[in-house]
């Protein structure tokens, strides 16, 4: 009878959750949970950066780089370490995720608080690094980011509307932040072509977020993000298309004044309509799909994206710096 109640009594014993103490990760563990936290993948969102001196037709000065390469460290840095706190705060809901529940916190493999202490050295790097250099204008634009995104991961994710604009500003100010440090002038067609675009993939990205929940489990819907709870498919369509009516129609205000500039594109400007067009449409398209829940898993994926986005690039780069 002993080896039947010992059999019986391993049956009762409880499987250790994920993170508790008898499944402490290893330091190499939590080290690679590290690096998959501050998620380097998403790093591609700060080539924004280049955004305005490419468009200003400064990319090819020597004096632009340095400027160029100390905005995309920084918001590479200050943007992991909003990751990192936004993981933190989230850590129950993502373990009821379906695809969340593997993230290093979520999952147990990186502790909170080295994910804690990562989180300040990546913020207070990126201000340093700013402050080091004396970009104080790109300094004043990532300071009001990290604000914005703390407000976003404590609070304004919960609500309907500020969640998406919290999120379309981290966009924005990367666009914004490569044209302060670089002194180049911001056309206000291009602002808003930036701002309509960031709006764009945010209101994206909750629509993929909510198709993904409703096609796994709809009584699952708002029980890893609240404020999905308040969202419908409609609304979110529905500033799908406004956002992409309006990106389009600046952009090709933008495009129009381009060509009246000398030297500043020509007749390849509003050429450049066709390929931003059908690039922001095949964006739509994922969008419907329920594909861009990440966008720069979009970027990295949709092979006919990139070819619609390198040929923008080709007819206005030509424009500007061939023409």
């Amino acid at each position: 009878m002993a080896p039947l109640t010992q059999s019986t009594d391993r049956r009762a014993v409880p499987a250790e959750a994920p993170g508790s103490a008898a499944a402490k990760p290893s330091t190499g563990a939590a080290l690679k949970g590290l690096v998959r936290g501050i998620r380097p993948r998403q790093w591609v969102k700060n080539v924004l950066v280049l955004i305005s001196p490419i468009v200003a037709g400064a990319i090819f000065d020597p004096e632009v780089w340095p400027a160029v390469i100390v905005a995309f460290v920084a918001f590479s840095m200050a943007s992991s370490a909003t990751y990192l706190f936004n993981d933190i705060l989230d850590i129950e809901a993502d373990r009821r995720h379906p695809k969340k529940r593997h993230r290093p916190l979520a999952s147990g493999v990186l502790p909170v608080w080295v994910a804690a202490a990562a989180a300040v050295a990546l913020a207070l790097g990126a201000l340093a690094l700013c402050l080091i250099t004396g970009e104080l204008g790109l300094l004043v634009v990532l300071g009001v980011y990290v604000v914005l995104q703390i407000c976003y991961c404590i609070w304004l994710k919960h609500e309907v509307l500020l969640d998406i604009v919290l999120i379309s500003s981290g966009f924005l100010l990367r666009a914004v932040a490569g044209g302060v440090a670089t002194d180049v002038g911001l056309s206000q067609w291009f602002l808003l072509v930036a701002g309509f675009g960031s709006l764009l993939m945010a209101a994206g990205k909750r629509y993929s977020e909510l198709v993904l929940l409703e096609s796994a489990d709809p009584a699952t819907v708002g029980s890893t993000r609240p404020v999905l709870r308040k969202y419908t498919g409609t609304y979110l369509r529905l500033l799908v298309t406004v956002s992409t009516g309006l990106l389009i129609a600046f952009y090709s205000l933008w495009a129009f004044e381009m060509a009246q500039m000398p030297g500043r594109g020509g007749l390849w400007a509003p050429l450049s309509i066709v390929p931003f067009v059908l690039a922001s449409l095949r964006y739509v398209f994922e969008i419907d799909r329920g594909e861009a829940g990440s966008p720069e898993s979009v970027a990295f994926k949709d092979h006919a994206l990139q070819v619609m986005a390198l040929a923008w690039l080709g007819v206005i780069g030509w424009g500007i710096y061939l023409s």
